[in-house]
Formats: structure tokens, C-alpha cells, sequence
């Protein structure tokens, strides 16, 4: 496997984490804003 490969291979990885954090955060935070319009608790 040639390095430029390999590099790629690795730096894929924390991009791909940051995207499924970035979608966790985003569905958390749209959750918590809709139950403080409700008024009700988030658990």
C-alpha cells in the first residue's frame, strides 16, 4: 500500500467520527430545544 493511500485511509477516520458526532449533537440539541418549548423534562 503506497503512503499516500495509507495516509488517507487514517485521516478518513476522524472525519468520519466528527460527521456522526456532528449528527448526534445536532438530533440532541433539536430534541432539547422541543421539549423546553413543551416545557416538559429531556428524560
Amino acid at each position: 500500500m503506497s503512503a499516500f493511500w495509507l495516509t488517507a485511509y487514517v485521516l478518513m477516520w476522524p472525519v468520519i467520527v466528527a460527521g456522526v458526532l456532528a449528527f448526534i449533537a445536532r438530533a440532541f440539541f433539536r430534541e432539547w430545544l422541543e421539549a423546553r418549548r413543551r416545557g416538559e423534562p429531556m428524560i
